[in-house]
């Protein structure tokens, strides 16, 4: 990852978060957003915090799935403003390793190559968006509003657009950004933004079945077909077997894949090494 090397998440031990939680249990890593009284507004420390999270995750072999939630009835209203157009009122982490290069959070996900599930327990808006679009499934709630209001203040999604159009159709990805409309739930999940609905006494429970379920499969496996799957549109169509064909090769010769024969021949569960 380009934002964090291996060796600056060595100091995770010794950061404090100002604006997020983080916690590790049975190979799964979880992000929390801890801005409640700013709707989770994020400043640009904060998101350096979680681009400094996701680092962490990426290079960690032991954690196999992420889960974004958020506390307090707002997921994410996007990027504090103010925040970012006043130094002074960016409160800076001094306990945080020095980003290699400005955090974007779009690309910061797109490194991860693990699959995030996203805990959408409130609205999600403007910047939010980079979050969501970020991650590989995406659990709402009945009542939560998914919105691009960015033009009621003079301004436009820029950053939001590379994400959302690598999910919805180019007319849809305008007319979310040039109407400032509110979409619901199901409407999200018809163009595809969100992938589950349930309601609030049972997404928690859902969204940690998924996460077990995805650590029960080889982590090596998932991190390298990822990482095929976002090299696909560098790759030019009549060579994109090829490309492939290159990295299933790649795999059939790890550990995880022969430990999965095995395990398959003896039928028992397999002990994944993620290597």
């Amino acid at each position: 990852m380009r934002f964090y090397t291996q060796e600056d998440v060595l100091a995770f031990g010794s950061v404090k978060f100002l604006y997020i939680k983080t916690s590790l249990s049975n190979h799964i890593f979880t992000i929390t957003l801890s801005r409640p009284e700013k709707r989770n507004a994020f400043t640009p420390t904060m998101a350096e915090e979680i681009i400094f999270a996701l680092a962490c995750a990426h290079y960690n072999n032991d954690v196999r799935c992420l889960i974004i939630n958020a506390e307090g009835p707002v997921f994410c209203a996007g990027a504090d403003l103010n925040a970012f157009h006043d130094v002074s009122a960016n409160i800076k982490n001094p306990t945080l390793p020095l980003i290699r290069e400005e955090a974007k959070l779009g690309d910061a996900f797109s490194e991860v190559c693990k699959p995030i599930i996203a805990q959408v327990e409130g609205s999600v808006l403007a910047g939010g968006f980079l979050i969501i679009c970020g991650c590989t499934f995406v659990f709402s709630v009945n009542d939560a509003l998914f919105g691009l209001p960015e033009v009621k203040r003079g301004i436009w999604p820029m950053q939001v657009m590379a994400s959302l159009s690598q999910i919805i159709s180019p007319r849809k990805t305008l007319e979310m950004c040039i109407t400032g409309k509110s979409y619901n739930a199901v409407e999200a999940r018809q163009l595809g933004l969100v992938t589950n609905i349930t309601n609030a006494e049972n997404i928690a429970e859902q969204v940690q079945l998924l996460a077990a379920e995805i650590c029960q499969n080889a982590p090596y496996a998932i991190r390298q077909g990822m990482n095929a799957f976002q090299n696909l549109k560098d790759i030019p169509v009549n060579e994109q077997h090829s490309f492939l064909k290159a990295q299933l090769d790649q795999i059939l010769q790890s550990e995880d894949a022969k430990e999965g024969m095995q395990a398959f021949k003896e039928k028992r569960s397999p002990n994944w090494k993620g290597k």
